[in-house]
């Protein structure tokens, strides 16, 4: 069975281009107009993917990301009309897993999809047992091996390795990760996070001055990246 996707925007000749290439590709279509019925919608629909705008009458749709992200790790790609910098960061911190910009091509927002969902199909964040290119996760065991070699870690480093390998592709700021691996009340800074970057590639990586695996976002973070699994741009 193909996918659900909802898609959240006001302007209804965007919700009707979308939906007209996504049906052509035989994905299920439920549309909202505003914030407050998406996530109605999306409680009630379950939906496998949302497009969301971030510029709605009622209630804005980082403020609608953030309301489902409480709930649940669905895929979101932001659709917004804005392209400052700063939007992208504080779609990307609140959990977005991806974002294009209006005017878009149907074709390039198809090719986010497809790709979202397949790493997402690809790799249930429920299951003891994750497998992603060379890397092997054992969550039970809190093991992560390449190319069937054990890694040596640090908890932290465990911790950030797992979260990279369950979201291939997704771009992470670097707020993020210290507030999901080092916890909200953690009074460090992002440099934190910098340094135990650079101690993971120096485990992980072939070569950890040319990183093959976790790359940096310059001006934004970091994402992990497995040849083949990459986002179609």
């Amino acid at each position: 069975m193909e996918a659900k996707i909802l898609i959240v925007d006001d302007e209804k000749n965007i919700v009707e281009l979308i939906k007209f290439h996504l049906k052509k590709e035989n994905y299920r279509v439920i549309e909202a107009y505003k914030g407050k019925d998406a996530i109605d919608l999306f409680k009630k629909e379950k939906p496998d993917l949302i497009i969301l705008d971030v510029m709605l009458p009622d209630m804005g749709g980082f403020e609608v990301c953030k309301n489902i992200r409480k709930e649940s790790k669905v895929p979101i790609i932001m659709l917004t009309a804005k392209g400052e910098e700063i939007d992208k960061i504080l779609g990307f911190e609140l959990g977005a897993d991806d974002y294009i910009t209006k005017p878009f091509s149907p074709r390039e927002l198809l090719a986010r999809i497809k790709a979202i969902l397949k790493r997402t199909r690809t790799t249930n964040v429920d299951t003891n047992q994750i497998q992603l290119g060379p890397f092997k996760v054992n969550v039970n065991r809190r093991e992560i091996y390449k190319n069937d070699v054990l890694l040596e870690l640090k908890p932290k480093e465990f911790d950030l390795l797992k979260l990279f390998i369950m979201n291939p592709g997704r771009v992470f700021t670097r707020q993020y990760l210290l507030e999901q691996i080092w916890g909200y009340d953690y009074l460090g800074d992002t440099r934190t996070v910098d340094v135990h970057i650079r101690r993971l590639r120096q485990k992980i990586e072939d070569n950890a001055k040319n990183a093959n695996y976790i790359k940096t976002i310059h001006g934004v973070g970091y994402k992990f990246v497995i040849e083949g699994e990459e986002e179609e741009q």
